[in-house]
């Protein structure tokens, strides 16, 4: 087994379903409404989160319905579980919504639950002695298939602000060292520019690239804040971005995620987009939507038009399978698209990168949240 495939952890129970839905998702779901995808075989091959509407409202109640089953369906995938985590009145009414729309579409329902305060409950089965009015007690934390996941690697944090927490900008004392060696890196790009003109950032901005990747592969890290600096300011030139793009092979997937979420905690305003995008890539690769998600929220606040973050978004939303993520060019194949523009130095439209092309979807199989 190469580094990109995934041991199978089998789930034989209802209460094993949920003990792993943590690990799929990267954080325990509380108000939340997560779709899971099975094949024939019954293999998981996608997974899914929506926010609860709270209020309860018939509208966005459903949009989430039809999207759902539009992802299930786009995906082939005729059987599903739902589950709910929330009280009774926020869940029921997406639940009964999905209901109708997986009937309407031909997905069948195994399970429809609902989960709370360590129980579940069934929409689905009305027998008392499986499915007691006051619910099932389970505890997903001791039970098998989540002691397997978190062997795995597939590490559970309390909540979805904890995983933005995690990619969140630095503080303090590590906040202002960012800004002065931000300033200096914008000084010494300058006076490169002045000197020998626009193409002057590409040969020290792919050496760094390429450096900082190796690093990590290798297990080391980038320590001065001037490393971080130097490395967001050359991700805004595209030629860097999609060199970088390029060489985020999947099998060196937690490697690549380390590197990126260190250059986001530390970039500064202007220069979070890039590293942002890479690290959304990145964690699609390793199947953590909930991160991926979250780091375009970064990369989109920081610039709202970055082709590369609302491509992301888009293959996200439609649960385009792990498959799919893959660089969409190898570092020869960038090289050679920068090497003969399509429009003129300087010119509105830049050459081609991978951010134009986005990736081919084969076979279902998403972790999206």
């Amino acid at each position: 087994m190469n580094s990109t495939e995934r041991p199978l952890v089998r789930i034989s129970s209802v209460a094993g379903l949920l003990a792993t839905i943590p690990h799929l998702l990267g954080f325990t779901p509380d108000s939340s409404f997560v779709v899971i995808g099975v094949t024939g075989t019954g293999r998981v091959q996608a997974g899914f989160r929506y926010d609860l509407p709270d209020p309860p409202d018939a509208a966005a109640t459903a949009h989430i319905a039809g999207h759902a089953v539009n992802v299930l369906a786009h995906h082939q995938l005729t059987i599903a579980v739902v589950a709910g985590y929330g009280p009774g009145r926020l869940v029921t009414p997406l639940a009964d919504a999905i209901r109708a729309a997986a009937s309407r579409a031909g997905i069948g329902l195994h399970d429809v639950l609902r989960v709370e305060d360590s129980r579940y409950w069934s929409y689905l089965c009305t027998e008392p002695a499986c499915c007691p009015a006051e619910g099932v007690p389970f505890d997903p934390g001791t039970h098998p298939a989540a002691q397997q996941m978190a062997a795995l690697g597939h590490q559970v944090l309390p909540s979805r602000e904890a995983v933005a927490a995690v990619i969140g900008p630095v503080t303090g004392a590590e906040a202002q060292a960012m800004q002065r060696a931000t300033q200096q890196a914008e000084r010494a790009a300058a006076r490169l520019i002045t000197r020998r003109g626009p193409q002057a950032l590409e040969r020290p901005g792919l050496t760094a690239i390429r450096a900082a990747v190796g690093l990590y592969r290798d297990g080391g890290q980038v320590i001065p804040a001037i490393g971080f600096a130097w490395l967001a300011l050359m991700l805004r030139q595209l030629r860097i971005r999609d060199d970088a793009w390029a060489r985020m092979d999947p099998a060196h997937r937690a490697a690549h995620q380390r590197l990126w979420t260190d250059v986001v905690c530390r970039a500064q305003t202007g220069y979070v987009a890039a590293p942002a995008s890479l690290l959304a890539f990145t964690a699609w690769q390793d199947g953590n939507g909930a991160l991926a998600n979250l780091a375009l929220d970064r990369a989109l606040a920081d610039q709202p038009d970055y082709s590369m973050a609302l491509l992301l978004r888009d293959t996200l939303d439609a649960g385009t399978p792990l498959s799919a993520a893959v660089p969409p060019m190898t570092p020869e194949q960038v090289a050679e698209t920068y090497a003969t523009p399509a429009t003129p130095s300087g010119a509105e439209g830049q050459p081609a990168g991978p951010s134009d092309q986005p990736p081919d979807s084969s076979d279902p199989g998403a972790s999206n949240s």
